[in-house]
């Protein structure tokens, strides 16, 4: 069996192209030396596995994107790792643009008419552009006075992202731990928990004074560094090495996180997360993440 293995994944409205772009791939690789095993489709005409040896995985990484570049085939992600471990024994999420399409500060400052400065506040934090924890304090002090009711009125707008129940559902069922780590809110992650069956939610709390929002946050406030620590301390909790670990987010705060585990993907990212994370998906839903650790779709629990 071969020791890696590359993965495509179309997004949808690609899926016309993902058996030009196997061959495509396929090629690029045996033209560098990779001596390749026989493709298996995970999904018909959506995911493929490309079993390959004699080759890094980075410089598969590179050939391949070449190759798709050439091809033009549009909507498709690659991940290239080795083959051994890839199934993940817990999985670590980022909520806001990534679990949910949502930022839901952005969707309360929306209620006061301030959307659009919090939304360049929100953007420059997950840009790396400014500090994380300041930036939070600086939104949420927008929001002094608010009614403590806008919390549920904001979060009546969450739209749970594509795959995001089956990547949860489907890990699980498969032995799984799964973790939600926000730099946002509890009253948030608690919802989101419960609703698609994390095991644990890791998130801060805003003030409520009288009612209404104080415009402060409970220190300390989670950020990057927490993420990380997190994904150190529940690998350890459960017994297992940071190489079995999935994380997923798309911001800078994610970055630290991405970078320690098995398999870090940056989900549809930002530019500052998108430059340094070495797997990203680009096009494809969440159920990307289980082809990339070689669910095929009779393994994948859809609710």
């Amino acid at each position: 069996m071969p020791d890696n293995v590359l993965t495509l994944i179309a997004a949808a409205g690609a899926a016309a192209q993902t058996g030009a772009a196997v061959d495509a791939v396929t090629g690029a690789l045996r033209r560098l030396g990779a001596g390749v095993a026989p493709r298996r489709w995970l999904a018909p005409d959506i995911a493929c596995d490309i079993p390959f040896d004699d080759l890094d995985t980075d410089q598969a990484d590179a050939a391949a994107r070449a190759a798709l570049a050439e091809l033009g085939a549009p909507a498709t992600d690659l991940v290239a790792q080795p083959a051994a471990d890839r199934r993940k024994r817990l999985l670590l999420a980022d909520m806001e643009s990534t679990i949910i399409a949502n930022e839901m500060l952005d969707e309360l400052a929306d209620l006061l008419g301030l959307r659009a400065q919090v939304a360049e506040i929100t953007r420059r934090a997950m840009n790396d552009e400014i500090d994380f924890a300041a930036a939070l304090r600086e939104r949420v002090a927008l929001l002094k006075g608010m009614r403590e009711a806008a919390l549920a009125v904001a979060g009546a707008r969450i739209r749970i992202t594509p795959g995001a129940r089956a990547l949860v559902a489907t890990m699980r069922a498969h032995g799984a731990y799964t973790a939600l780590v926000s730099g946002g809110f509890r009253f948030y992650t608690g919802r989101i928990r419960a609703e698609l069956g994390f095991d644990l939610d890791i998130a801060n709390e805003i003030r409520i004074e009288d009612g209404r929002l104080s415009g402060l946050v409970c220190e300390p406030i989670r950020g990057r560094s927490d993420k990380l620590t997190s994904l150190k301390r529940l690998a350890a909790e459960h017994g297992m090495p940071l190489s079995a670990t999935l994380a997923v987010g798309d911001g800078a705060n994610d970055i630290e996180m991405l970078e320690a585990a098995g398999l870090g993907v940056a989900f549809h990212a930002q530019p500052a997360l998108a430059k340094r994370a070495r797997t990203r998906i680009d096009h494809a839903d969440l159920t990307a993440l289980l082809y990339a650790q070689g669910y095929s779709d009779d393994e994948i629990v859809r609710g």
